[in-house]
């Protein structure tokens, strides 16, 4: 069934997921009203049909993937999400009951995280699939996580398990003969819906003094901290968590540790801490039921080592995910 005309098309299935301040999509813009003595946060990311999605995932979790990386940026911050715009760039070929699953899965993601939708734009497009979600969130004046506090001494911590959204991805192309069905559909979910650390990110405020979310690998992202901070970091390869499904996938050789390194799309917390704090964040990962390991510590000498089990410096390139070159 070919797509029905730009406005029907919002009528029948964006409407209903409009939120506050969205005037039901009546309207050319929402209307917002910070809390007093709170700021704003944005955040934008893009997603295209076979650079960020495989064209046959199931488009429900094409939406909520898309939905969770922007709200994961937010979590990055310490922000609380408001609600988010959203942009379709739809290839004539899509057909109607694409764009119904899709909904479906934003609806289902709005209840999870108690957000609606609050305008936003679809166009049609002779390239690929595209959706474009901007997330709107809210913090305390003055208490937004940044990536430029980290201090010399601060320990390096990270939320959850490394790895296991890029080896998802080999998944997805039909890896992973090696190992358990379990353990393919482990890596297979947390590549195509990825968890987006909000209450983490609340309660680190106050506490971490420099954060990101580990979108383009855990050495990527951490020289992104190095660099805002004007510091250097060193990573004991040793301490980088791992599920018990990624470790399989290594032992059958179909991945390395490099790669969970450097792979990224697992958008877990990374964040640095004194080392004061680590009581408090012992606390906060057992209420939240969440690990928060610490794999590093904060250098005044810049540059990024990353030591394997004898101190060595390991060899990984670049590392980290690259969009361009």
């Amino acid at each position: 069934m070919s797509l029905p005309a730009e406005f029907e098309l919002i009528r029948r299935y964006f409407a209903p997921l409009s939120g506050p301040g969205s005037l039901s999509l009546a309207d050319d813009a929402a209307i917002l009203q910070p809390r007093p003595g709170w700021s704003m946060v944005a955040t934008v990311d893009t997603v295209i049909s076979g650079v960020h999605f495989l064209p046959e995932d199931p488009p429900d979790l094409v939406a909520r993937k898309a939905l969770r990386v922007n709200l994961s940026d937010l979590a990055a911050m310490g922000a609380e999400p408001v609600g988010y715009l959203l942009v379709t760039a739809l290839p004539s070929a899509t057909d109607e009951a694409w764009v119904a699953r899709f909904a479906q899965g934003l609806a289902q993601d709005q209840a999870e995280f108690a957000i609606g939708l609050l305008g936003g734009d679809s166009a049609a497009t002779p390239g690929p699939l595209t959706i474009t979600i901007t997330a709107l969130g809210q913090i305390e004046a003055g208490r937004a996580l940044l990536r430029s506090g980290a201090s010399p001494g601060d320990r390096v911590y990270v939320s959850g398990t490394l790895g296991d959204g890029a080896f998802g991805l080999k998944i997805a192309r039909g890896g992973g003969s090696g190992i358990e069905a379990a353990a393919r559909a482990h890596l297979l979910e947390r590549y195509r819906l990825p968890r987006p650390r909000l209450r983490l990110g609340r309660r680190l405020v106050g506490l971490a003094t420099a954060a990101l979310d580990v979108s383009d690998g855990l050495v990527g992202d951490l020289r992104h901290i190095c660099e805002a901070s004007k510091v250097g970091a060193a990573v004991e390869s040793v301490r980088v968590p791992l599920s018990p499904a990624a470790r399989a996938l290594i032992e059958a050789g179909e991945a390395s540790l490099a790669e969970a390194l450097t792979g990224g799309d697992d958008y877990e917390l990374l964040f640095t801490a004194p080392t004061e704090a680590e009581p408090a964040l012992a606390r906060i990962a057992a209420e939240l039921d969440l690990p928060l390991t610490r794999v590093g510590e904060i250098r005044a000498d810049p540059g990024l080592d990353v030591l394997d089990e004898s101190g060595r410096p390991l060899a990984l390139g670049s590392g980290g995910y690259r969009h361009f070159g």
